[in-house]
């Protein structure tokens, strides 16, 4: 989920409930706070504990909160923070950029894990951000040995090494594609369902995939996934960064979620174009369920 701003740049909780519920009542089957998405660089520690606490208490579906981060001590006390602010389970980032070795992966994930209280952990492998790669040996390992950890958001871009790794990992262990496009891929080798970006504004058509694959409906699998193709694109790019073009599009949706932060910065009058122009062709996504009032 991204993270709702003002005008003056400080955080809207209150935009940050109703984008919540909206997103519950419009194909969400749970919400990530404070991920990349979420702007978790620029937000303060008492930002995101205020974020946990707020869309805890106003949601019921799953909320996990991304409490993790390269530093290991940090990443401790920020995942003990989210396990007292209602939170359902946590999302850990592989340390970036200062590459550490799978011993050392092994050891901050387990840590980390540790401190959450018993909450249900989620890895995330994203190997083009964090420069570093969960090995499969370290994947398995944390699997079996750390009870806490029972999911992994999969961004390596590597549906055959899943495809390995899928059948070892424990009895209901699930794998969650962490890359739109990479959906259908990962869903053929194991994987359960997304955490994705375009699930802001496509989440009841992004659903119907996942449910035909998992019906056996493939030809309707592979042709809902190939209508989606030009939201997947238009969520990120060189000139315009995940999440601003998620914000553009949820700002043409009417939901006021504000710009962005620096480094990522405001909009321009082009992407909010393209946006409307991608809304138009996709339609406003129905509502799933019955909104939360």
């Amino acid at each position: 989920m991204v993270t709702p701003f003002n005008e003056a740049g400080a955080l809207n909780l209150d935009v940050a409930v109703t984008l919540a519920r909206w997103l519950a009542g419009h194909g969400s089957d749970g919400l990530v706070l404070t991920g990349s998405t979420g702007e978790s660089s620029v937000l303060t520690d008492d930002e995101k504990a205020d974020l946990w606490t707020a869309v805890a208490g106003a949601v019921t579906i799953p909320v996990l909160a991304a409490s993790g981060s390269n530093d290991t001590a940090h990443s401790v006390a920020m995942t003990a923070r989210a396990a007292q602010c209602g939170v359902d389970g946590v999302l850990l980032v592989t340390p970036y950029y200062n590459r550490p070795s799978q011993a050392g992966i092994f050891e901050h994930f387990r840590a980390v894990a540790e401190a959450a209280g018993g909450l249900p952990a989620m890895l995330y492998d994203i190997p083009v951000r964090a420069g570093r790669r969960i090995a499969p040996e370290t994947m398995l390992r944390l699997a079996r040995e750390v009870p806490s950890i029972v999911a992994l958001k999969d961004a390596a871009a590597d549906p055959a090494g899943t495809a390995h790794l899928a059948p070892q990992l424990p009895s209901g262990f699930e794998i969650y594609s962490g890359d739109d496009i990479m959906t259908l891929p990962l869903l053929a080798v194991g994987a359960v369902g997304v955490v994705s970006v375009a699930a802001h504004w496509v989440g009841p058509q992004f659903g119907r995939v996942i449910r035909d694959f998992r019906s056996g409906a493939l030809a309707a699998a592979i042709a809902g996934h190939a209508e989606l193709l030009d939201s997947f694109d238009f969520e990120a790019s060189g000139d315009y960064p995940n999440p601003l073009p998620a914000k553009a599009m949820l700002r043409a949706l009417g939901l006021p979620v504000g710009q962005c932060r620096l480094p990522m910065g405001a909009s321009t009058p082009e992407l909010d174009a393209h946006a409307a122009k991608i809304l138009a062709a996709v339609g406003p996504p129905a509502a799933s369920v019955t909104p939360l009032a």
